[in-house]
């Protein structure tokens, strides 16, 4: 494969940043096979400006590598837009909210399916450290109304002398997603939002704590 050919460079983009054809099509506001169409069957014969710019944006990239022309002073501007960004992996895995999920890997070395972007301004400002944060998926209801099932959260992995707080954490091989509260020591009392679900004492030993709930987004 040619990787200096436009159609080619954008699928190897979208396969290394775990993204679909279809969602890019969406991306520059076209229909889900604009794209493909693009790309599989050369209509259009070349992207149009706006197109090219929003996409060579997103991936970070200059614009020549989609078929524009290259020009200095915009690759310098790249440099600067780009810097500012953090994009922080999306890992396949959801936390349960619920009875409990069963992973198929754990949080920490899980390959990441996507991304999520972040101003790195916004980011140090919350007191978050870019290097050590994930975003996974909620499943189930048990922190309603704090958090719903198909909510994406932000957890923070640093390793720490944990608080009360939002945690996603491992009870054997079940990743869960639960308001801690430590009440005594060598014990951590383990509470769901939703009052259906009653609230239980764990031995701090049997609980794996993967990181903090710093952030979540989510339908309206």
């Amino acid at each position: 494969m040619n990787s200096t050919d436009p159609r080619n460079r954008l699928v190897e983009l979208a396969r290394e940043r775990g993204t679909s054809l279809a969602a890019l099509s969406e991306l520059i506001g076209r229909n889900t096979t604009y794209i493909q169409q693009f790309v599989r069957k050369g209509s259009p014969r070349k992207l149009e400006e706006g197109d090219r710019r929003t996409l060579a944006r997103f991936f970070g990239i200059a614009e020549s590598q989609l078929g524009g022309v290259e020009d200095k002073s915009s690759l310098l501007d790249l440099k600067r837009e780009t810097s500012a960004w953090v994009d922080v992996p999306r890992l396949a895995l959801d936390a349960s909210a619920g009875p409990g999920a069963l992973p198929e890997a754990m949080v920490v070395g899980e390959k990441p399916f996507g991304h999520f972007r972040y101003a790195r301004r916004w980011l140090r400002g919350q007191g978050l450290d870019p290097a050590h944060l994930s975003a996974i998926a909620v499943a189930g209801d048990s922190m309603e109304p704090a958090l719903h099932d198909g909510d994406e959260i932000l957890v923070d992995l640093r390793p720490r002398d944990w608080g009360d707080g939002v945690h996603v954490l491992r009870l054997g091989e079940t990743l869960l997603v639960k308001r801690l509260a430590f009440r005594q020591p060598g014990q951590v009392h383990v509470i769901s939002e939703n009052p259906r679900y009653a609230p239980y004492d764990l031995p701090l030993e049997e609980v794996a704590i993967i990181g903090r709930v710093v952030w979540k987004c989510g339908r309206i």
